[in-house]
C-alpha cells in the first residue's frame, strides 16, 4: 500500500485523538506525570542504600545486585510489554505496572534479609519499570504526535521523568531521616496512585473499522526486526545506549556511598542527583528542540564525548563540596537528554509502526550497560575499597559511544523511501 495511505492513517489518529476522544495535550501531560513518578521512585532508591547497610549490616554488593536486576528487568521486559501496549493499548500495561510498583515497594518496606529485597526491588520493580516507564509512554505518544513536533514531545515527557529526581529526592530523604528507611518505602508507594489515576487516558483504542499499522505497511513484527537488525545504524545505536545505561546508572546507584566513603556524607548526594534532576529538565527540552532540526546522531556523539571529558575532569580534580555540585550540573546537563534524539532516531530509521518495540530493543541494550554498571561498581568497591577502576571505565565507554553515533546513517530504511517515493507524484 502506499506511503500516501500511511500517512492519511496517521492524520486520521491525530486528528481523532484531539477532536473525538482525550486531547493530545492531556494525554501528554498525564504520560509526563506518569513518568516523573516511574522514574522519581527508581532514582531515588539508591539513597536507602547507606542507611539500610549500616541498620541490617549487609555488604554494597547485598543491595546493588537488587538494583543491577531490577534495570536487567526493566531491559528485557520493555520489549515485551511494548508489544502488549501496542496490541491491548498502554492503559492496561501502565495500570499493571503501576499495581506492581506499589506492591514492590510495599515488600521492600518488610525487606530484612537481602533475597527479600532482590525480590522485590529487584524482580517486581524492575517488570513494573518496563509496564509502567517512560519507554510506554513515549511509544504511545509518539504515534499520535506529527513527525515534526515527535522530538519535542518526547523532550518534554523525559524532562519531566527528570522532574522526579527534583521532586522525589528531597521528599525521600525527607522521609530517611524524619521515619526511618521502612517506613520511608510505604510512604514512596503512596506516592505512586496518581499513576493508576493518569493511565487510562494514555494512547487512544483503535475503532473496529480502524487498519492496524500492520494492514497499512504489511509489515510483521518478524519482518521489522529483521530490517533493524540489518541496519547498520541500529546496531550503532543500541551499542551506544548500552554506554548510556552504564553510565547513569553507575552514578545514580553508587554515587551517594562513594561520597559517603570519601566522608562528604550520603546526604551530598542526594542533593547532587537533585542537582542533576534540575539540569537535566531543561536539557532534555533543549536536546529535544535541537535533535528536531539538526542531526540527531551529531547531538548523541556531542553529549557522549561530554561525559567522556566530564568524568575525566571529575576524577582529576579534588573532591570537594562545590567540585560535586559542578559536577552534578553539567552531568544533569548530559544525564537523559540522548532519550529524545535516541527515540527520535528509531522512529526516523523506521517509522512508528513499531516504534515501542524497536526502541525496547535498543533500552534493553541500555539496561545491560545499567546491570554492569551497578553491579560493577558495588564489586569494585568491596574488592578494591574505591570506584576508580569504575570512574575510568565510564571515560573509555563514553569516548567509544561517541565515536560510534558518528558513523550511524540517518537514512530511513530502504521500505520508508520506497514508500516516500510511491507517493510522490511524478513530474
Amino acid at each position: 500500500m502506499s506511503g500516501n495511505s500511511s500517512q492519511n492513517v496517521s492524520a486520521s489518529v491525530n486528528e481523532r485523538s484531539s477532536k473525538g476522544g482525550v486531547p493530545v495535550g492531556f494525554m501528554i501531560f498525564c504520560g509526563a506525570v506518569i513518568a516523573l513518578v516511574s522514574m522519581g521512585v527508581r532514582n531515588m532508591t539508591p539513597l536507602w542504600q547507606a542507611p539500610m547497610l549500616q541498620d541490617l549490616g549487609w555488604s554494597s554488593s547485598d543491595f546493588t545486585i537488587a538494583i543491577a536486576t531490577q534495570n536487567l528487568m526493566w531491559g528485557a521486559l520493555s520489549p515485551l510489554f511494548g508489544g502488549l501496549a501496542d496490541r491491548f493499548g498502554a492503559p492496561r500495561v501502565l495500570i499493571f505496572g503501576a499495581l506492581l510498583q506499589i506492591a514492590g515497594l510495599w515488600i521492600m518496606s518488610m525487606a530484612n534479609e537481602p533475597t527479600v529485597f532482590f525480590l522485590s526491588a529487584g524482580l517486581m520493580i524492575g517488570t513494573a519499570q518496563a509496564a509502567a516507564g517512560m519507554g510506554i509512554v513515549l511509544g504511545a505518544i509518539g504515534r499520535l504526535v506529527d513527525e515534526s513536533k515527535r522530538t519535542m514531545a518526547f523532550g518534554l515527557i523525559t524532562s519531566a521523568s527528570s522532574a522526579g529526581m527534583v521532586i522525589l529526592t528531597p521528599i525521600g530523604r525527607a522521609f530517611l531521616e524524619t521515619q526511618g528507611w521502612s517506613a520511608a518505602f510505604l510512604a514512596i508507594a503512596a506516592l505512586s496512585l496518581p499513576m493508576l489515576l493518569l493511565a487510562p487516558f494514555i494512547g487512544r483504542k483503535r475503532t473496529a473499522a480502524e487498519p492496524t499499522t500492520a494492514e497499512v505497511a504489511r509489515q510483521t513484527v518478524g519482518a521489522a526486526l529483521s530490517e533493524a537488525f540489518k541496519h547498520r545504524g541500529y546496531i550503532l545505536l543500541t551499542v551506544g545506549f548500552f554506554v548510556c545505561g552504564f553510565h547513569v546508572t553507575f552514578v545514580g546507584a553508587h554515587f551517594s556511598n562513594y561520597l559517603e566513603s570519601a566522608g562528604l556524607g550520603w546526604q551530598l548526594g542526594a542533593t547532587a542527583l537533585m542537582i542533576i534532576g534540575v539540569f537535566n529538565v531543561f536539557s532534555c527540552l533543549g536536546f529535544g528542540i535541537i535533535a528536531s532540526t539538526l542531526s540527531k546522531k551529531g547531538v548523541l556523539s556531542v553529549i557522549y564525548f561530554g561525559r567522556a571529558a566530564l568524568f575525566g575532569a571529575f576524577i582529576m580534580f579534588p573532591l570537594t563540596e562545590w567540585s560535586v555540585y559542578i559536577f552534578a550540573a553539567v552531568l544533569g546537563l548530559l544525564w537523559l537528554s540522548t532519550v529524545p534524539p535516541t527515540q527520535g532516531l528509531v522512529a526516523q530509521l523506521f517509522g512508528t509502526q513499531y516504534m515501542t518495540m524497536l526502541f525496547g530493543v535498543v533500552f534493553f541494550s541500555h539496561q545491560i550497560g545499567s546491570f554492569l554498571g551497578a553491579w560493577l561498581g558495588a564489586l569494585a568497591f568491596d574488592q578494591l575499597g574505591s570506584y576508580d577502576t569504575i570512574w575510568m571505565a565510564s571515560i573509555g565507554l563514553g569516548v567509544l559511544s561517541g565515536i560510534c553515533h558518528l558513523f550511524i546513517d540517518e537514512s530511513p530504511a530502504a521500505r520508508l523511501r520506497t514508500n516516500a517515493s510511491a507517493a510522490t507524484p511524478a513530474e
